[in-house]
């Protein structure tokens, strides 16, 4: 542990901090070894070529028109995973969900630096002109924005529900050589029955920030304003 220059550091303090970077070092090598056992999934099952309806996440995009890009076109390269992320709007989700909108603002702000390894986009089951528009609010200048609203895409992957009731997820994909699409893995809020909204904390720094504070998570909830 790298010490501090506070003089009032107790030996009990101190003590309890050293125990404290052990389990924090165990924590970090265990979250490796998670890492590692998901690259080791087998290959997933091949996956449709989703058509969907994009449109830009530029502020001034106003009302150029909608494009429709397939789930091949979103990878810019080989060698590269493709990453969505599901947004919990559109259908029987007529407000977009302020959780999966605090995830999102975290993404907009590191998209620069995903797009060096991988590609990355937000679909959504609302329609584009709604997707757009929360877009702009929210000011997702850096992002691809996708609306599913036209396919099975969220209902395949279990992120939608036959009455249209959306949830969150994060799925990864791949595109062999041949063209051939795959579903590698995808991660649900819902671990267990026991544990609702904790699967992807991962992905947000909001959490980890709040961990480290005297009073934790509490019942702190993200709202859209």
């Amino acid at each position: 542990m790298r010490q501090t220059n506070l003089v009032r550091e107790t030996a009990e303090y101190v003590r309890a901090r050293e125990e404290l970077r052990k389990a924090e070092v165990e924590l970090m090598h265990h979250r490796e070894r998670v890492a590692e056992q998901r690259r080791q999934l087998p290959m997933g099952p091949v996956v449709d070529d989703y058509a969907f309806e994009e449109g830009p996440a530029d502020l001034d995009a106003g009302d150029e028109p909608v494009r429709e890009v397939h789930l091949r076109e979103l990878f810019t390269g080989p060698d590269r995973d493709l990453v969505l992320y599901h947004l919990m709007y559109g259908k029987a989700q007529t407000e977009p969900c302020p959780m999966c909108t605090m995830w999102v603002d975290g993404f907009n702000g590191v998209a620069q630096h995903l797009r060096r390894t991988v590609d990355f986009a937000v679909v959504a089951a609302a329609g584009l002109p709604e997707l757009r528009e929360h877009a702009r609010k929210r000011g997702w200048t850096q992002l691809r924005l996708l609306s599913a609203a036209k396919n099975t895409f969220k209902r395949d992957l279990g992120s939608e529900d036959e009455q249209g009731r959306q949830d969150s997820e994060v799925s990864v994909f791949t595109r062999d050589e041949d063209g051939v699409l795959r579903h590698v893995y995808s991660a649900h809020p819902r671990m267990s029955d026991g544990i609702a909204e904790r699967g992807i904390d991962l992905l947000s720094p909001v959490w980890h920030v709040l961990d480290l504070t005297t009073r934790g998570r509490g019942d702190w909830y993200p709202t859209l304003d």
